[in-house]
């Protein structure tokens, strides 16, 4: 198995939100849609195939044939109760951060926040609700839905594969703070996302340890879309 070092961890993590958040930039000052949608078609083109596509370069190279196995390296089956039972532990955990750091991350970070969106076209401001509700119902529907099966099945699932499963299990140093290291570049790969980190990190780290000791990445996957689930349930509710 090939290992990753510290620069090829890094290149491999900000190469696709970098091509990611770049290309949003730009097409979002002449986008006729939601932001939110073009960022999720975006994301669909570049995030999701780059990301897949290390990992089959990386199966392809290690057994010869394209698969997603490089993410399962080292992985352990465990009963799918067990997986539930911890990822909804983890959920739980995630629900009481999210009334208590998340808010107080929020109004810390709100001056520049605003300050940032106001050199920005509204469409920037994803909870802009009523700019959003400027657009058709068909347009809107239509972006609900696509963002419900990009943000609670493909990203999440593409991000755990890739990082609490390929990056965790390549990277050359390994050691119990490799887990933490990794959901730590996660948090800071949200470049659309810039003020939300301690509060990403708080929750994605112990889970991605847990994950990592239990050698099984289920768990997190699990948490990841349930996690991305109830934000998108939100979105969809306060627009339609």
């Amino acid at each position: 198995m090939k290992t990753i070092n510290k620069t090829e961890l890094l290149l491999l993590i900000f190469t696709p939100t970098f091509v990611l958040s770049v290309l949003y930039f730009v097409l979002g000052y002449f986008t006729k849609i939601p932001n939110l949608l073009l960022f999720c078609i975006i994301g669909t083109f570049t995030m999701v195939p780059i990301e897949l596509g290390v990992i089959l370069y990386a199966s392809k190279r290690e057994t010869g044939k394209y698969s997603f196995t490089s993410a399962f390296t080292g992985h352990e089956k465990m009963p799918l109760w067990k997986i539930f039972v911890i990822a909804f532990m983890f959920f739980g955990a995630a629900g009481i951060l999210s009334i208590t750091v998340a808010p107080l991350e929020n109004y810390l970070f709100s001056g520049l926040r605003n300050s940032l969106l106001n050199h920005l076209p509204m469409g920037f401001d994803w909870t802009n609700y009523e700019y959003l509700k400027t657009f058709s119902k068909p347009v809107l529907i239509a972006a609900c839905i696509y963002y419900f099966i990009f943000n609670v099945f493909a990203g999440p699932i593409t991000e755990e594969l890739f990082f609490r499963g390929y990056l965790s299990s390549h990277y050359n140093k390994q050691t119990a703070f490799t887990p933490i290291l990794i959901a730590i570049l996660f948090s800071l790969y949200h470049f659309w996302l810039p003020f939300n980190n301690v509060f990403r990190i708080l929750v994605f780290a112990p889970v991605a340890y847990v994950a990592y000791k239990k050698k099984n990445i289920y768990i997190s996957m699990l948490f990841h879309c349930m996690c991305n689930l109830i934000s998108v349930v939100g979105f969809i509710l306060e627009v339609l």
